[in-house]
């Protein structure tokens, strides 16, 4: 919806360069308030209450609080409706002043009854008291640095460093980025630069800043009525659907060819008196490729059903290289993912004809819709065997004998950390060889790991346990932040009807065994449950996942670029972090096909041109 900067000082020109830095994100307006110990700015991106009446930082009847606030609450009517009874009427229809009579009327506790995506910040002047507060399961990002009594905070980083700050690594950040592809939890890249954890508020009043949750997943018991299930299954992603296409504005859909964003559009359609407006990429590749391009074709018969008005993009190498260091200066909360790319390019031909999109987000993570999802829950079973009998000379023996003798040493990986990070990170080798001496900031990354996501587990089963972890650690860190950072580089809104906060609690408390039966597809009660609305094409398609034809692109059209950013005079900068020479072996073994390695050279490749637009000046 929008950008919001502000701190906790009076400076009319430093907040004018944040709201210039982020305008990107809100191109309908701009706002600032600058009193005595505090400035607000907001960029608009309007979308509910069109109206100047609704423009930012909005103020309270009383004129005590103001608010910047950037996403939608999905249930602000029905608050409002309580509120007119309980405060009176309102001045607008907008869910900015709805959030602000619900936090005069209930405090911070207001949070918790929000259904929606945001980030948002509340300037009581009375108590000279700013408020932070971030969405359930972090689809809006929120930024803040507090150090030596200024506190910043911004939708993006770089409308924080606008101000004069340090730009260091964080050595420990850094480590879980090149195992990873992102940097998980609050730790940004830039040491200071912290994120606000999803389901958090963070109070700052004199010189303290307090952080605490309001909301987390609480409830993992198992239901027992299966057919129960699908129907509530059903019924929230219906209401989901309803309250996240309400807007003065048209709304399109990421329509990828699979489940979760075709079962989007057939709720969307029921919804709707008019043609959808779908998006689809594809890629630029020759017909022995075309498997890059199956999900592709899907989407288009899947318009066609659905009669929408389908705009499809095909992208190839040129494109990608051409496009590289715009999209990672909007990509400032690094992640290494082939896919930003397509991401990037799709919502710059979206937002030509919308302001807001559904994607699928979040489906695979609830449901169960990996491979590794069904994996967990066969190396549970395999657990459950008497030691002696799982790991002896003999079935030793006996995985050798059928060519899989590593993967008895993951089934009996006991440790919940150790087993995630098997599955998680990267080969060592790669990482290692191309990274200078950073083996005491992996231990800390791990050590930081255990302890943020791993000491308070849900007491459930491991598949639980680990889609769970999904929910707090990938989804916010890696791809939450990729969807909206390349979403708002156009201005476009990207809302996630699956990540709706009923269809989390409900997910989480769905059996396991009802999820995944085998590693193909997954998903099984969400598809058997949705069923009505998946062609036959797209319901008994193997699952394939989201994948670019990088490796084949870093031989073509990309290996230029590639070999470019990948030496030391591109960003000298970065010598102290990375060993060039081993950097290129990486490269020529790749192009020549004698040693695979693509996340390891596109992670290098992303920090390279993130590195050379962020540890300089802006």
């Amino acid at each position: 919806m929008c950008g919001i900067n502000g701190f906790n000082f009076s400076d009319r020109d430093a907040i004018q360069k944040m709201v210039a830095v982020t305008r990107h994100r809100g191109p309908d307006g701009e706002g600032i308030f600058v009193r005595d110990g505090i400035s607000l700015g907001h960029n608009r991106l309007a979308i509910i209450d069109l109206s100047t009446l609704a423009a930012q930082p909005m103020e309270s009847r009383d004129g005590h609080h103001r608010i910047v606030f950037n996403g939608e609450i999905y249930n602000y009517r029905e608050l409002r409706t309580e509120l007119i009874a309980k405060t009176g009427p309102f001045q607008t229809t907008s869910d900015t002043e709805v959030i602000l009579r619900a936090y005069e009327a209930w405090g911070s506790g207001c949070f918790k009854r929000f259904n929606g995506i945001f980030a948002l910040a509340i300037w009581d002047s009375e108590r000279k008291e700013l408020v932070l507060a971030r969405d359930s399961v972090g689809v809006k990002p929120l930024f803040y640095y507090w150090a030596n009594g200024s506190f910043i905070f911004s939708s993006e980083l770089k409308g924080i460093l606008t101000h004069e700050i340090p730009r260091t690594l964080d050595q420990t950040a850094l480590a879980l980025y090149f195992r990873l592809l992102y940097a998980p939890g609050e730790q940004t890249l830039l040491s200071g630069i912290k994120r606000l954890p999803p389901g958090h508020m963070g109070k700052l009043r004199g010189g303290t800043f307090e952080i605490k949750p309001y909301w987390s997943v609480s409830d993992f018991q198992d239901f027992d009525d299966k057919e129960g299930i699908k129907e509530e299954i059903r019924t929230l992603m219906g209401k989901a659907v309803r309250r996240q296409m309400i807007a003065d504005v048209p709304v399109g859909l990421y329509l990828s060819g699979g489940i979760d964003s075709t079962v989007l559009l057939g709720l969307m359609a029921k919804e709707s008196t008019r043609p959808i407006e779908t998006f689809s990429v594809g890629f630029d590749v020759g017909e022995e490729e075309k498997k890059f391009n199956e999900d592709f074709v899907v989407a288009r018969e899947t318009a066609k059903r659905y009669r929408t008005h389908h705009h499809e993009l095909t992208i190839g190498a040129l494109d990608v290289a051409k496009n590289l260091e715009q999209m990672f200066w909007h990509m400032d909360d690094l992640v290494a993912n082939p896919a930003q790319v397509a991401n990037f390019l799709l919502s710059s031909l979206a937002g030509k004809h919308v302001k807001v999109v559904l994607g699928g987000d979040g489906g695979d993570e609830l449901f169960g819709g990996y491979g590794r999802h069904y994996y967990y829950r066969l190396i549970e079973r395999w657990q459950s065997l008497p030691r002696l009998l799982r790991n002896n000379v003999l079935t030793r023996a006996g995985f050798r004998a059928l060519g899989i003798g590593r993967a008895i040493e993951r089934l009996n990986t006991e440790d919940t950390f150790s087993l995630w990070w098997s599955f998680m990170a990267q080969k060592e080798y790669p990482a290692r060889s191309v990274l200078k001496d950073d083996a005491e900031s992996l231990r800390n990354g791990k050590e930081y790991m255990k302890k943020t996501f791993f000491e308070n587990l849900p007491r459930t089963d491991l598949a639980k346990q680990m889609m769970y972890l999904d929910l707090t650690t990938w989804l916010p860190g890696a791809s939450l932040i990729r969807s909206d950072q390349m979403g708002m580089a156009s201005g476009l809104e990207e809302r996630v009807p699956i990540l709706d906060r009923d269809v989390v609690e409900l997910a989480m408390r769905i059996p396991s065994r009802w999820k995944m039966r085998n590693p193909r597809q997954g998903k099984d009660i969400f598809r058997e449950a949705m069923k009505e609305y998946i062609p036959e094409a797209v319901y008994g398609k193997k699952k394939t996942g989201w994948f670019l034809p990088t490796s084949k692109w870093l031989r073509t059209g990309l290996k230029d670029a590639a070999y470019e950013i990948l030496s030391p005079d591109y960003n000298r900068a970065t010598g102290e972090f990375i060993d060039f020479t081993a950097a290129r072996i990486m490269l020529d073994d790749h192009i020549t096909r004698r040693r695979y390695a693509l996340n390891t050279i596109w992670s290098l490749i992303a920090f390279q041109v993130w590195a050379k637009k962020y540890l300089t000046d802006l």
